[in-house]
């Protein structure tokens, strides 16, 4: 064996048990993200010029590691977390979706801000204004910081050459020249891409569990990470697909060439001359949104500017003639512990109307049975004949109904103003993003539609 391999190898042992120490260390304190800190492989490499992951293995070049230890120990701590975490929230899966630069930048200052508000000595250390004043100033903006959320300021804001330039030499610890590369729109992920999303899924959903109840106490000093694992790991929808959970089939106006036969009809003409033995049929049936109820929440607690983007993007989706019949009984209302207002929208020029006057109307408490009652008597009444559901946009704090109502009820939370609250077992809890609704309106549920079963 040459001097230099010699060298090599000792320089590999060191580095192996430097993050084998860490990764006790952060064990130790941290016993809920046991699967987590051993799901990645230790590779020294001179190939790389710092620390990075793919998300199999933790690369790590042996004098950067070694010159961080002698610095000291915590800052090995930290890089091994922050690229970890990088994982359990999939920021490494997510390339392209927004300009690599930003993403890269804000997937960085979610991690590190995260592990800034840890109450654990191992990775604790002396805060500098510059993260505190980049801290106070995302959550104005939102109450959980991560990354999409950060990016998404990120894109609004603006930012100069020179700022991007500190905020990458701030928070930039790690090498992300190992993450997947974005494919191509339209083609499909590679298998080490869906290797890599359920094998970090699976960690993720089983450190939360564990954050939840065995460890519950234990992760108390963990800061926002359980909020943020419960924001990651949410199923998503695509809001289009969940407004058509309200569709019933009908008959509409329109040819159907789903059930016209082209050989009878080119035989009737080669036959008579002029005369086909069928005709396309002039009916179709059609999954389309016939009756629904909207229901905006107008106490002092709803934000006005989020209740007009929701019924913005509620309007684009159902503007779109694929989703809903030529006559409609739509009703929007308008309750706090009353109902302010209650529009009927029977037409696509009465619903652009509506959007072009819309006014809020309340700013008092929140009670959501007067909206029920409300609806009750309009079927009582005869003014709603086939109500599939009721989406009621809110914050949350108020009085639910006791009994489940003889339709479908989701209560919408907009994500940064969304804390757990709990709905009644019939109804659905969705929570969406500001920016899913800005950008490719995808609502976010924690279970499935309970409407799902009605539609087989």
């Amino acid at each position: 064996m040459s001097r230099s391999e010699e060298i090599t190898q000792q320089f590999e042992a060191i580095s192996f048990r430097i993050l084998q120490n860490s990764r006790n260390e952060l064990y130790l304190n941290m016993r809920f993200l046991d699967l987590a800190l051993s799901s990645l492989e230790f590779r020294v490499t001179t190939e790389l010029s710092g620390i990075g992951t793919d998300g199999f293995a933790l690369f790590v070049h042996p004098k950067v590691l070694a010159d961080l230890y002698e610095q000291d120990r915590k800052l090995v701590n930290r890089i091994y977390l922050h690229t970890v975490y990088h994982c359990l929230f999939r920021h490494l899966l997510k390339t392209g979706k927004y300009p690599e630069r930003l993403w890269n930048i804000s997937c960085d200052m979610a991690v590190e801000t995260l592990m800034d508000g840890m109450n654990y000595r191992c990775v604790r250390m002396g805060g500098n204004r510059y993260r505190m004043n980049w801290q106070e100033r995302l959550q104005k903006e939102r109450k959980v910081l991560t990354a999409e959320g950060i990016c998404h300021y990120l894109m609004q804001a603006g930012l100069p050459e020179y700022e991007l330039r500190r905020l990458e030499t701030e928070y930039g610890i790690d090498d992300h020249s190992l993450w997947p590369k974005a494919e191509p729109p339209g083609s499909p992920p590679p298998p080490q891409m869906e290797v890599l999303q359920n094998k970090w899924q699976d960690v993720s959903e089983k450190t939360q569990t564990e954050m939840e109840t065995f460890a519950k106490e234990v992760s108390q000093g963990a800061g926002d990470l359980l909020e943020e694992m419960q924001v990651a790991n949410r199923e998503r929808y695509d809001y289009r697909s969940f407004l058509r959970k309200f569709a019933v089939m009908k008959e509409e106006m329109q040819v159907d060439p789903d059930t016209f036969d082209y050989v009878f009809y080119s035989y009737g003409l080669s036959l008579y001359g002029n005369m086909p033995l069928i005709e396309p049929q002039e009916y179709k049936e059609v999954h389309k949104i016939e009756e629904f109820v909207i229901v905006i929440d107008v106490s002092m607690s709803c934000s006005g500017e989020l209740v007009r983007t929701f019924l913005e993007q509620t309007y684009a989706v159902l503007t779109e003639s694929q989703s809903y019949l030529r006559k409609v009984n739509i009703r929007i209302l308008q309750c706090d512990e009353q109902v302010r207002a209650d529009q009927k929208i029977t037409s696509q020029k009465e619903l652009k109307d509506y959007m072009e006057h819309f006014e809020l109307m309340g700013n008092g408490g929140t009670d959501f049975r007067p909206a029920f009652d409300y609806v009750n008597q309009l079927i009582e009444q005869k003014e709603l004949l086939h109500l599939k559901g009721m989406l009621y946009f809110t914050d949350g704090y108020g009085t639910f109904p006791k009994r489940r109502p003889p339709y479908d009820v989701a209560f919408v939370f907009m994500e940064e103003d969304y804390t757990d609250a709990a709905v009644p077992p019939w109804a659905i809890k969705l929570i969406l993003q500001k920016e899913d609704l800005e950008e490719n309106t995808e609502f976010q549920t924690d279970r499935q539609f309970i409407w799902e079963e009605d539609q087989k």
